[in-house]
C-alpha cells in the first residue's frame, strides 16, 4: 500500500463532512484546510532512486488523494498531469474516492474510454438521499472497477438496486465526541443486499457512539478499527 496526496485541502460538501478528519487534523496544526495546495510529492509514483527505480514500488494499491478529492474543482489544472503519471504506471493500481462523482465526466481524459484498468473509483454516500442523488449516475459510468464508501453511516440505507458491477461495499462510523451513532443493524442490513447480489462487504470501522441491540456504547477513537475487524463480518 503507498499514499498519493498530489494537493491538500477540501471543502465540506455534503453531511458526511461534519467531523472531517482532514480539517480537524488541520486545525490542530493551524493549516487552512480551504485552500488547496500542490504538495511536494506531486510527482511521486515517477520519482526515482538514484539507481532509476521507481520510488514507489510495483504491485502495490495507491490510495489516490486521501487528503482532499481527486475531482476538486481547485485541481482541474494539475489532473491531467495525474492521469499522465497514472498512465505511466500501469504496474500500480490507484483507488480514490469522491463525494464530487458529477463531476466525473468532465475530469477524466480524453483516452479514458470505458476506464483505465488500474483505476478504481470509490463513490462516497452517507445516507438515503445521497444515495440517491450520487448512485444513479454512479452506476452508469464508464469504470471498469468501482466501489460504493459507506463511510460515515448515518442512517440505514438501501442500495441494493445500484450494486451490479460493483466489486466492494465499505462500512464505517464517525470518529468524533460528537460522532453521530451507528447503528449496528445498519451496519447487517447492507451486509445482506451484498451477500445477495455477491459483492464484496468489508465493516472497515465502529462510530465512537455504537449502537448494538438497542444499547448505545461509547467507543475510543484507537479501537473502532480493531471492533469492527472482531465483528468478523466482512464478505
Amino acid at each position: 500500500m503507498a499514499m498519493w496526496d498530489p494537493w491538500r485541502g477540501c471543502h465540506r460538501y455534503s453531511e458526511g463532512c461534519r467531523f472531517c478528519y482532514i480539517h480537524k487534523g488541520d486545525a490542530k496544526r493551524g493549516v487552512d484546510t480551504e485552500q488547496i495546495v500542490k504538495t511536494k510529492r506531486f510527482a511521486a509514483p515517477v520519482e526515482t532512486g538514484k539507481d532509476g527505480n521507481w520510488r514507489m514500488k510495483p504491485g502495490q494499491l495507491v490510495y489516490l488523494c486521501f487528503s482532499s478529492d481527486f475531482l476538486l474543482e481547485e485541481a482541474d489544472p494539475w489532473r491531467a498531469e495525474c492521469w499522465d503519471m497514472i498512465r505511466r504506471r500501469p504496474d500500480l493500481r490507484f483507488l480514490f474516492l469522491t463525494k464530487r462523482i458529477t463531476r466525473f465526466l468532465q475530469c477524466v481524459p480524453e483516452d479514458w474510454g470505458q476506464g483505465y484498468d488500474n483505476v478504481i473509483v470509490g463513490c462516497t454516500v452517507e445516507n438515503q438521499a445521497r444515495a440517491e442523488e450520487r448512485l444513479p449516475l454512479f452506476s452508469r459510468l464508464p469504470i471498469q472497477h468501482r466501489n460504493i464508501i459507506c463511510q460515515p453511516l448515518l442512517g440505514p440505507l438501501d442500495i441494493e438496486a445500484y450494486l451490479d458491477g460493483v466489486e466492494l461495499v465499505v462500512v464505517g462510523g464517525e470518529s468524533d465526541r460528537s460522532a453521530r451513532p451507528l447503528d449496528y443493524a445498519w451496519v447487517l442490513s447492507l451486509r445482506d443486499q451484498c451477500v445477495r447480489r455477491g459483492v464484496h462487504f468489508q465493516f472497515r470501522q465502529c462510530g465512537t457512539h455504537f449502537i448494538k441491540d438497542g444499547r448505545q456504547y461509547t467507543l475510543s477513537t484507537k479501537d473502532l478499527c480493531g471492533q469492527a475487524r472482531k465483528a468478523n463480518i466482512d464478505w
